[in-house]
């Protein structure tokens, strides 16, 4: 009996005692599954790795935005849609009017994959005019692979913490679109800045806590204003904002 044959089977023996919403989810789960390719699954793996020697400090944080960077611009954008369910996930979609709305897909479970993963993930869904706000982070590595859509990219370098203002350094203005990567760390591109230049576009997110155990720091974001007061060398005092204040300037 053919694959399709035994799905078919299986659905009018089960029909009677399942509801059709409930057998819907089972198989779509189970040709979410299929849909999978090994290169993705490889990918996968390999990001899951590079996550886990980055947290235990066997590779230094700037050496993991290269490879990462590089790995994820190496994956088609439709394989990773297919791994991570893109359109059971974006189904029904309504954007968000200020800011992104995050969205937190699951992996299949399939042979070879991991069962547990050291790094979180979401994807972004943003129409056009909408940001990612600026914003800064503690203790934290992560990656963005633009999987549909156009954005404006703005990365800067956060040189110096002040208690009420951050002075970063532009690093990244620049056009970002369907493939690209960019990442950030505590050590490089610390701060950055993504808004929607088509009508819609999606970003998987990956991100890597407690990277930095020594500093005692939280884990978490820091929200700034990068247009801020212009200082020699290309420096900005940036003020720090609430999310309320970001998303009220940027969102």
């Amino acid at each position: 009996m053919s694959q399709l044959s035994r799905r078919e089977f299986t659905r009018s023996t089960l029909g009677s005692l399942l509801g059709y919403s409930l057998l819907e989810t089972i198989f779509r789960a189970d040709a979410f599954a299929d849909e999978v390719k090994p290169a993705a699954i490889e990918w996968l793996k390999q990001v899951n790795s590079l996550a886990a020697d980055v947290q235990g400090q066997k590779l230094k944080q700037v050496d993991w935005q290269k490879q990462i960077e590089a790995l994820f611009q190496k994956i088609d954008p439709a394989d990773v849609m297919r791994l991570i369910d893109f359109d059971a996930i974006t189904k029904d979609l309504k954007f968000t009017d200020n800011g992104a709305n995050s969205l937190r897909p699951k992996f299949p479970k399939v042979e070879g994959l991991p069962t547990e993963y050291v790094f979180g993930r979401q994807v972004f869904a943003l129409k056009k005019g909408r940001s990612v706000v600026p914003h800064g982070h503690n203790n934290m590595a992560t990656s963005f692979l633009i999987l549909k859509g156009d954005f404006q990219g703005r990365l800067y370098d956060r040189v110096k913490d002040e208690e009420s203002h951050i002075l970063i350094k532009p690093t990244v203005d620049r056009a970002f679109h369907t493939g690209e990567a960019s990442s950030i760390s505590d050590h490089k591109d610390n701060v950055h800045w993504f808004q929607a230049t088509s009508e819609t576009a999606f970003i998987f997110n990956i991100h890597v806590l407690n990277v930095s155990p020594g500093k005692g720091e939280s884990t978490g974001r820091v929200y700034l204003d990068p247009k801020g007061e212009k200082l020699a060398n290309g420096l900005i005092r940036a003020k720090r904002l609430e999310h309320k204040q970001a998303h009220e300037i940027y969102g």
